[in-house]
């Protein structure tokens, strides 16, 4: 059997902020490490389970309220690291996801310019 390549649709911003998620054997808080459109990961020091539904509050950039994750599934699980999918966002948290992914977005457009620009090679279009 051949064993597909994973490859994300949306693009993860390394990010480093507070979150509390929940299931239904396991509470904890932990520390956002990346997070898409669609998903994030957690650093935590608590068990979670791979398969299970989880609600998360984010605090994306220390606002508050909590940006929340109605329903999440845990699809991955290594050490003491999480992936989220996202399945419900409420629209008004959806739309502070989106602020804060195009504001992301913008700055690490934004670095990446600098780093091409400072690089001293000159840019050759055809």
């Amino acid at each position: 059997m051949v064993s597909r390549r994973y490859v994300r649709t949306y693009y993860r911003f390394p990010l480093n902020y507070p979150v509390i998620f929940g299931g239904a054997p396991f509470v904890g808080e932990g520390v956002l490490t990346n997070l898409s459109l669609k998903g994030c990961s957690v650093t935590c020091n608590r068990e979670v389970l791979c398969g299970s539904d989880v609600r998360v509050s984010m605090f994306l950039n220390h606002e508050l309220p909590a940006l929340p994750v109605e329903l999440g599934i845990i699809k991955w699980v290594k050490g003491n690291q999480f992936g989220v999918e996202f399945v419900r966002v409420p629209v008004e948290a959806q739309q502070r996801l989106n602020r804060r992914l195009r504001i992301e977005l913008i700055e690490w457009l934004g670095q990446r310019h600098r780093k091409s620009a400072s690089s001293g090679s000159p840019r050759q279009d055809h």
